[in-house]
């Protein structure tokens, strides 16, 4: 089982969501809808003078679905490359 985190901006939340559920029908995911803060491309503080957001999507998938899940990702964040959109995985087995 490894769990995934992916943060993203806002703007790229639907496309996203709707490309992983169609890659993986049964992938379950939690999603925080506003997420704040500083990566290194810029901040996303959701102020006037950094009013861009981000969200955070958290998922717990099988191992074997890890692949497809960063396929996706890749997919979207190579169609957005300015958008700043972030993959981390680890193993939730612990």
């Amino acid at each position: 089982m490894r769990r995934i985190e992916v943060i993203a901006n806002r703007s790229v939340q639907e496309e996203l969501i709707e490309a992983l559920e169609h890659a993986l029908p049964d992938f379950f995911y939690t999603v925080v809808p506003v997420v704040h803060g500083r990566g290194r491309q810029k901040r996303r503080l959701g102020t006037s003078t950094w009013p861009e957001e981000n969200f955070l999507l958290l998922a717990y998938v099988r191992d074997e679905d890890r692949t497809a899940v960063k396929d996706v990702v890749a997919a979207v964040k190579r169609k957005y490359p300015k958008e700043g959109i972030k993959i981390f995985s680890a193993s939730a087995d612990d």
